[in-house]
């Protein structure tokens, strides 16, 4: 008996185009609901179902062994098209078994979290359920159109911390068999047991102004753990998109220029006075970083580099440092090698997507010449992110 997890992923959101893979937080939607997946050890697989290849690449993306990509009919990605018509089309095009677990995981609620995934999977079976789905509490008073309360007694009117509320579905998953599913047309059949997840996991996707709640409530609960500095011994960092906008300016001479921020050059110098050694690795060759460099006093500069992985590789040989005692920011795809092996990685928040989207970087909510050293100094000495 496999639990098989699925995500839905159509690509034709009307209220918020091309919503599933739209950044928030700094990762496309559809990464939430993936690494829960992903995470969770009671899934053997997972699948997104999707009609549009640009979902589809953006997921693969990420790297997850777990997934995979079902290419979903598109009869069944319209936008009257239910999820029980995909659910039904994915099980009878493949072969599992009756007996298997399926976990339909919708991404327009990006709390979820492998723990919750495992936790109830486990319930699921130890009770017996035929199905189950995730809920919040709510301790709303709920009225019908006919001007009759539904919960509670309005010439009692209870207090808050006195009145049990009600369950209502959050929509972050529903667990099913494979069997009951195809024999009930439904993704809840029998009898369903309840998951109660944290009430801020209510909010769920369909409009903007959903974005910009859930967007606040996700940056708060899934804050990145902060470390400590002190067990780092260098921080090196790209130019362009970095210490720079990624601007190209030019003076009528046809010199070139660049705009830097005063904030990084005290950041630096910040990070010497805690002991750490300073680095900038670019692939240009310019008098202009050489200049700025100086000023920085910036303990090694290296232009003109082609393979920042190696030549970090070389340098910590030098100075006896070892990678994940180093600091990395970057923002383009040839410091991706990079961010992968150092012990911490950062991006400015207009990183390309490829930066952005990778599980171990730190995404600032700064744009590079704005200050991300500095970002990234208050972010260990102030908990800022």
């Amino acid at each position: 008996m496999e639990v098989i997890g699925f995500v839905p992923a159509r690509g034709g959101s009307k209220s918020i185009p091309m919503k599933n893979i739209k950044l928030i937080n700094g990762r496309p939607l559809i990464y939430w609901s993936a690494l829960a997946l992903q995470e969770a050890s009671e899934v053997k697989e997972f699948y997104i179902a999707t009609d549009d290849l640009r979902i589809k690449e953006v997921a693969l993306s990420f790297g997850f062994d777990k997934l995979k990509v079902y290419d979903r009919l598109p009869d069944n990605a319209q936008d009257h098209s239910s999820t029980e018509s995909i659910l039904l089309e994915f099980i009878e095009k493949n072969k599992f078994g009756n007996n298997d677990i399926f976990l339909l995981v919708q991404l327009t609620n990006p709390f979820l979290k492998s723990e919750w995934i495992n936790d109830a999977l486990s319930i699921y079976s130890l009770n017996n359920y035929d199905s189950l789905l995730s809920v919040v509490p709510s301790k709303r008073f709920f009225w019908g159109n006919n001007g009759e309360p539904l919960n509670y007694d309005f010439v009692n009117r209870p207090r808050r911390q006195d009145f049990d509320g009600q369950f209502m579905e959050n929509g972050a998953f529903y667990i099913n068999k494979v069997n009951s599913i195809l024999t009930s047309k439904n993704r809840l059949s029998g009898t369903i047991g309840i998951y109660e997840m944290p009430e801020y996991t209510g909010y769920e996707i369909d409009e903007q102004d959903d974005w910009v709640i859930v967007e606040a409530l996700l940056r708060k609960h899934s804050a990145p753990k902060f470390q400590d500095f002190k067990k780092f011994k260098l921080i090196a960092t790209d130019v362009d998109g970095v210490l720079t906008d990624s601007g190209m300016y030019y003076s009528q001479e046809g010199d070139e220029l660049k705009r830097f921020s005063t904030y990084d050059g005290k950041a630096f110098e910040l990070f010497r006075k805690e002991g750490l050694k300073t680095a900038i690795l670019t692939a240009e060759n310019t008098q202009i970083v050489s200049n700025r460099a100086k000023k920085m006093k910036i303990d090694f500069l290296y232009q003109g580099v082609s393979d920042k992985f190696s030549l970090m590789k070389e340098l910590c040989k030098q100075q006896g440092i070892k990678l994940d005692e180093v600091i990395y920011v970057g923002d383009d795809i040839n410091d991706k090698e990079l961010l992968q092996n150092v012990g911490l990685a950062f991006s400015p928040a207009n990183a390309q997507f490829e930066i952005s989207s990778i599980k171990e970087v730190i995404n600032l909510s700064i744009n590079g010449g704005d200050g991300v050293i500095r970002a990234i100094y208050n972010y260990f000495k102030y908990k800022i992110k």
